[in-house]
């Protein structure tokens, strides 16, 4: 009769990170909460809209941060 061997489970491989598609959660932001999340340096824009992206951060949150209101 033969009897399988049981593998070993390290009980640290739980711990190790989930990958996570952030393309998805920000869609889904989008999708339902009207939140945008996109870099003012991404290819997928032109420069037009680089430009407002970059305007629109400096008005709401400024040099270094800053929060204008």
């Amino acid at each position: 009769m033969k009897v399988p061997q049981q593998h070993y489970r390290c009980p640290l491989g739980r711990l190790q990170p989930q990958v996570t598609d952030l393309e998805a959660i920000k869609q889904s932001g989008w999708r339902e909460q009207h939140i945008l999340v996109v870099s003012a340096d991404d290819d997928r824009l032109d420069w037009m809209e680089r430009e407002l992206l970059k305007r629109i951060g400096e008005r709401l949150y400024g040099e270094k941060g800053a929060h204008h209101g």
